[in-house]
Protein backbone atom coordinates (compact mmCIF):
# COMPACT_ATOMS: atom_id res chain seq x y z
CA UNK A 1 0.00 0.00 0.00
CA UNK A 2 1.34 3.41 -1.00
CA UNK A 3 0.71 6.03 1.67
CA UNK A 4 2.98 8.83 0.50
CA UNK A 5 3.65 10.76 -2.70
CA UNK A 6 7.41 11.01 -3.14
CA UNK A 7 8.67 14.16 -4.83
CA UNK A 8 11.00 13.39 -7.70
CA UNK A 9 14.22 15.39 -7.39
CA UNK A 10 16.32 15.91 -10.48
CA UNK A 11 19.74 14.31 -9.81
CA UNK A 12 22.44 16.89 -9.24
CA UNK A 13 25.53 16.76 -11.42
CA UNK A 14 27.53 18.59 -8.73
CA UNK A 15 27.84 17.80 -5.04
CA UNK A 16 28.46 19.82 -1.89
CA UNK A 17 31.48 18.81 0.16
CA UNK A 18 33.87 19.96 2.85
CA UNK A 19 35.97 21.86 0.35
CA UNK A 20 33.08 24.17 -0.55
CA UNK A 21 32.33 27.61 0.83
CA UNK A 22 28.58 28.04 1.09
CA UNK A 23 26.50 31.20 1.44
CA UNK A 24 22.84 30.87 2.44
CA UNK A 25 20.45 33.81 2.12
CA UNK A 26 16.70 34.23 2.46
CA UNK A 27 13.89 33.17 4.72
CA UNK A 28 14.15 31.50 8.13
CA UNK A 29 14.10 28.14 6.34
CA UNK A 30 17.59 29.10 5.10
CA UNK A 31 18.57 29.53 8.74
CA UNK A 32 17.30 26.04 9.54
CA UNK A 33 19.23 24.38 6.70
CA UNK A 34 22.28 26.52 7.44
CA UNK A 35 22.24 25.33 11.04
CA UNK A 36 22.10 21.71 9.86
CA UNK A 37 25.17 22.32 7.71
CA UNK A 38 27.09 24.16 10.42
CA UNK A 39 26.46 21.39 12.95
CA UNK A 40 27.97 18.95 10.49
CA UNK A 41 31.11 21.01 10.00
CA UNK A 42 30.46 22.44 6.55
CA UNK A 43 31.91 25.86 5.75
CA UNK A 44 28.77 28.04 5.79
CA UNK A 45 27.78 31.67 6.23
CA UNK A 46 24.06 32.22 6.75
CA UNK A 47 22.09 35.43 6.28
CA UNK A 48 24.64 38.18 7.03
CA UNK A 49 21.73 40.70 6.84
CA UNK A 50 19.47 38.54 8.99
CA UNK A 51 16.34 36.81 7.76
CA UNK A 52 14.93 38.23 4.51
CA UNK A 53 11.84 36.97 2.73
CA UNK A 54 11.20 38.62 -0.62
CA UNK A 55 13.37 38.35 -3.78
CA UNK A 56 13.96 42.12 -4.01
CA UNK A 57 15.39 42.46 -0.50
CA UNK A 58 17.52 39.34 -0.92
CA UNK A 59 19.09 40.43 -4.20
CA UNK A 60 19.70 43.93 -2.80
CA UNK A 61 21.48 42.42 0.18
CA UNK A 62 23.77 40.49 -2.16
CA UNK A 63 24.54 43.63 -4.16
CA UNK A 64 24.70 46.29 -1.42
CA UNK A 65 28.03 48.04 -0.93
CA UNK A 66 26.95 51.30 0.77
CA UNK A 67 25.16 51.77 4.08
CA UNK A 68 21.46 52.43 3.40
CA UNK A 69 19.56 55.29 5.04
CA UNK A 70 18.78 54.63 8.71
CA UNK A 71 15.39 55.33 10.28
CA UNK A 72 14.61 56.11 13.94
CA UNK A 73 11.44 54.67 15.48
CA UNK A 74 10.44 54.22 19.11
CA UNK A 75 13.93 54.72 20.49
CA UNK A 76 15.78 52.49 18.04
CA UNK A 77 17.63 53.12 14.79
CA UNK A 78 16.83 50.72 11.96
CA UNK A 79 18.10 49.76 8.54
CA UNK A 80 15.05 49.05 6.38
CA UNK A 81 17.18 46.58 4.43
CA UNK A 82 18.11 44.53 7.50
CA UNK A 83 16.51 42.27 10.08
CA UNK A 84 15.54 43.79 13.44
CA UNK A 85 18.53 42.17 15.14
CA UNK A 86 20.66 44.96 13.62
CA UNK A 87 18.64 47.75 15.28
CA UNK A 88 20.44 49.67 18.02
CA UNK A 89 19.77 52.52 20.44
CA UNK A 90 22.08 54.93 18.61
CA UNK A 91 22.57 55.70 14.95
CA UNK A 92 26.30 55.10 15.23
CA UNK A 93 25.85 51.61 16.69
CA UNK A 94 23.35 50.66 14.00
CA UNK A 95 25.61 52.04 11.31
CA UNK A 96 28.53 50.00 12.62
CA UNK A 97 26.48 46.77 12.73
CA UNK A 98 25.12 47.37 9.23
CA UNK A 99 28.57 48.18 7.85
CA UNK A 100 29.94 44.93 9.27
CA UNK A 101 27.10 42.93 7.69
CA UNK A 102 27.77 44.47 4.28
CA UNK A 103 31.47 43.66 4.54
CA UNK A 104 30.65 40.07 5.55
CA UNK A 105 28.16 39.65 2.72
CA UNK A 106 30.49 40.98 0.03
CA UNK A 107 33.47 38.96 1.26
CA UNK A 108 31.42 35.76 1.52
CA UNK A 109 29.76 36.23 -1.86
CA UNK A 110 33.17 36.69 -3.45
CA UNK A 111 34.64 33.60 -1.77
CA UNK A 112 31.65 31.25 -1.94
CA UNK A 113 31.35 28.73 -4.73
CA UNK A 114 27.82 27.67 -3.67
CA UNK A 115 24.99 30.15 -3.02
CA UNK A 116 21.72 28.77 -1.64
CA UNK A 117 18.77 31.16 -1.98
CA UNK A 118 15.44 30.63 -0.22
CA UNK A 119 12.51 32.76 -1.38
CA UNK A 120 9.77 33.15 1.23
CA UNK A 121 7.14 35.43 -0.29
CA UNK A 122 6.46 37.51 -3.39
CA UNK A 123 4.55 40.07 -1.31
CA UNK A 124 6.56 43.22 -0.60
CA UNK A 125 6.15 46.42 1.40
CA UNK A 126 7.28 49.70 -0.15
CA UNK A 127 7.95 52.96 1.69
CA UNK A 128 5.45 55.55 0.46
CA UNK A 129 7.60 58.55 1.39
CA UNK A 130 10.63 58.65 -0.95
CA UNK A 131 12.42 61.24 1.21
CA UNK A 132 14.48 58.65 3.08
CA UNK A 133 15.74 57.32 -0.25
CA UNK A 134 17.07 60.64 -1.54
CA UNK A 135 20.47 60.17 -3.10
CA UNK A 136 20.87 56.63 -1.75
CA UNK A 137 19.90 54.60 -4.78
CA UNK A 138 17.95 52.28 -2.46
CA UNK A 139 14.73 50.57 -3.46
CA UNK A 140 11.46 51.53 -1.77
CA UNK A 141 11.00 47.80 -1.02
CA UNK A 142 11.96 47.11 2.59
CA UNK A 143 13.35 43.93 4.07
CA UNK A 144 11.64 44.60 7.39
CA UNK A 145 8.99 47.12 8.44
CA UNK A 146 10.33 47.34 12.02
CA UNK A 147 6.80 48.01 13.33
CA UNK A 148 6.63 51.43 11.70
CA UNK A 149 3.04 52.66 11.14
CA UNK A 150 1.29 50.63 8.44
CA UNK A 151 0.19 53.78 6.60
CA UNK A 152 3.83 54.43 5.69
CA UNK A 153 3.87 51.38 3.42
CA UNK A 154 2.18 50.15 0.27
CA UNK A 155 1.79 46.39 -0.09
CA UNK A 156 1.87 44.60 -3.43
CA UNK A 157 2.85 41.30 -5.03
CA UNK A 158 5.89 41.11 -7.29
CA UNK A 159 5.47 39.85 -10.83
CA UNK A 160 7.47 36.97 -12.29
CA UNK A 161 9.14 39.37 -14.72
CA UNK A 162 10.25 41.73 -11.93
CA UNK A 163 11.97 38.90 -10.10
CA UNK A 164 13.70 37.61 -13.23
CA UNK A 165 14.95 41.05 -14.27
CA UNK A 166 16.54 41.58 -10.85
CA UNK A 167 18.17 38.17 -10.51
CA UNK A 168 19.32 37.36 -14.04
CA UNK A 169 22.23 39.87 -14.21
CA UNK A 170 23.47 38.98 -10.71
CA UNK A 171 23.65 35.27 -11.48
CA UNK A 172 25.22 35.95 -14.87
CA UNK A 173 27.88 38.04 -13.09
CA UNK A 174 29.03 34.96 -11.15
CA UNK A 175 28.93 32.08 -13.65
CA UNK A 176 31.55 30.17 -11.64
CA UNK A 177 29.17 29.69 -8.69
CA UNK A 178 26.48 27.06 -8.20
CA UNK A 179 23.18 28.82 -7.47
CA UNK A 180 20.71 26.60 -5.67
CA UNK A 181 17.21 28.03 -5.29
CA UNK A 182 14.34 26.79 -3.18
CA UNK A 183 10.96 28.16 -2.12
CA UNK A 184 10.37 28.13 1.61
CA UNK A 185 7.70 25.70 2.86
CA UNK A 186 6.77 28.20 5.57
CA UNK A 187 3.22 29.44 5.04
CA UNK A 188 2.69 33.22 5.13
CA UNK A 189 -0.90 32.95 6.30
CA UNK A 190 -1.00 36.58 7.48
CA UNK A 191 -1.12 37.42 3.78
CA UNK A 192 -4.18 35.16 3.47
CA UNK A 193 -4.26 31.51 2.38
CA UNK A 194 -5.16 32.28 -1.23
CA UNK A 195 -2.66 35.13 -1.38
CA UNK A 196 0.02 32.82 0.02
CA UNK A 197 -0.60 30.33 -2.77
CA UNK A 198 -0.44 33.07 -5.39
CA UNK A 199 2.82 34.23 -3.84
CA UNK A 200 4.39 30.77 -3.85
CA UNK A 201 3.25 30.21 -7.45
CA UNK A 202 4.91 33.48 -8.50
CA UNK A 203 8.18 32.47 -6.84
CA UNK A 204 8.11 28.98 -8.32
CA UNK A 205 7.52 30.29 -11.84
CA UNK A 206 10.28 32.89 -11.52
CA UNK A 207 12.80 30.29 -10.34
CA UNK A 208 11.79 27.89 -13.09
CA UNK A 209 12.23 30.56 -15.75
CA UNK A 210 15.66 31.49 -14.40
CA UNK A 211 16.66 27.82 -14.22
CA UNK A 212 15.80 27.23 -17.87
CA UNK A 213 17.68 30.36 -18.95
CA UNK A 214 20.85 30.00 -16.87
CA UNK A 215 22.82 26.76 -16.55
CA UNK A 216 24.33 27.72 -13.18
CA UNK A 217 20.96 27.33 -11.40
CA UNK A 218 19.51 24.26 -9.68
CA UNK A 219 16.21 23.94 -7.83
CA UNK A 220 15.51 21.99 -4.66
CA UNK A 221 11.78 21.31 -4.03
CA UNK A 222 11.51 21.90 -0.27
CA UNK A 223 8.08 23.48 -0.76
CA UNK A 224 6.81 20.49 -2.69
CA UNK A 225 8.25 18.01 -0.18
CA UNK A 226 6.40 19.76 2.64
CA UNK A 227 3.12 19.83 0.74
CA UNK A 228 3.18 16.32 -0.72
CA UNK A 229 5.52 14.04 1.19
CA UNK A 230 4.68 15.60 4.56
CA UNK A 231 0.99 16.25 3.94
CA UNK A 232 -0.13 16.38 7.58
CA UNK A 233 -0.36 19.02 10.31
CA UNK A 234 1.73 16.85 12.62
CA UNK A 235 4.71 17.97 10.54
CA UNK A 236 4.07 21.61 11.44
CA UNK A 237 5.04 23.48 14.59
CA UNK A 238 2.36 24.68 17.00
CA UNK A 239 1.79 27.84 14.95
CA UNK A 240 0.75 25.63 11.96
CA UNK A 241 2.99 27.80 9.82
CA UNK A 242 6.59 26.65 10.33
CA UNK A 243 7.79 23.10 9.68
CA UNK A 244 8.35 21.06 12.82
CA UNK A 245 11.87 19.88 13.76
CA UNK A 246 10.94 16.45 12.34
CA UNK A 247 9.95 18.02 9.02
CA UNK A 248 13.14 20.08 8.84
CA UNK A 249 15.19 16.97 9.56
CA UNK A 250 13.35 15.04 6.84
CA UNK A 251 13.80 17.80 4.24
CA UNK A 252 17.47 18.08 5.20
CA UNK A 253 17.93 14.34 4.63
CA UNK A 254 16.34 14.61 1.19
CA UNK A 255 18.66 17.54 0.47
CA UNK A 256 21.78 15.67 1.61
CA UNK A 257 20.85 12.56 -0.39
CA UNK A 258 20.76 14.60 -3.57
CA UNK A 259 23.56 17.13 -3.07
CA UNK A 260 26.13 15.22 -1.02
CA UNK A 261 28.07 12.05 -1.83
CA UNK A 262 27.80 9.02 0.45
CA UNK A 263 31.35 9.75 1.65
CA UNK A 264 30.37 13.30 2.61
CA UNK A 265 27.24 12.07 4.38
CA UNK A 266 29.31 9.62 6.39
CA UNK A 267 31.68 12.39 7.38
CA UNK A 268 28.68 14.51 8.36
CA UNK A 269 27.60 11.90 10.89
CA UNK A 270 31.06 11.95 12.45
CA UNK A 271 31.10 15.75 12.57
CA UNK A 272 27.58 15.88 14.04
CA UNK A 273 28.58 13.54 16.87
CA UNK A 274 31.55 15.77 17.59
CA UNK A 275 29.33 18.88 17.57
CA UNK A 276 26.86 17.27 20.00
CA UNK A 277 29.73 16.25 22.28
CA UNK A 278 31.14 19.78 22.32
CA UNK A 279 27.72 21.33 23.01
CA UNK A 280 26.61 18.82 25.64
CA UNK A 281 25.75 20.43 28.95
CA UNK A 282 26.48 18.06 31.87
CA UNK A 283 23.90 17.72 34.63
CA UNK A 284 26.56 17.73 37.37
Amino acid sequence: MKLQTIVDIQPSAWKIGYGDKILLVGSCFADSIGQMMAQRGLHVTCNPFGTLYNPVSIVQALQMTDIPPLVEHEGLWHSMAHHGSFSRATKEETREAVAQSIETMQHTLKEANVVIVTFGTAWVYEMKDPAWLTGSGASPVVGNCHKLPAEQFARRRLSVDEIEVLWRPLIAKYPDKHWLFTVSPIRHIKDGLHENQLSKATLLQAVEDLRTQLSAISYFPSYEIMLDELRDYRFYAEDLVHPSPVAIQYIWERFAENYCTSQTRNEMQIQLKQWKFEHHIPLH
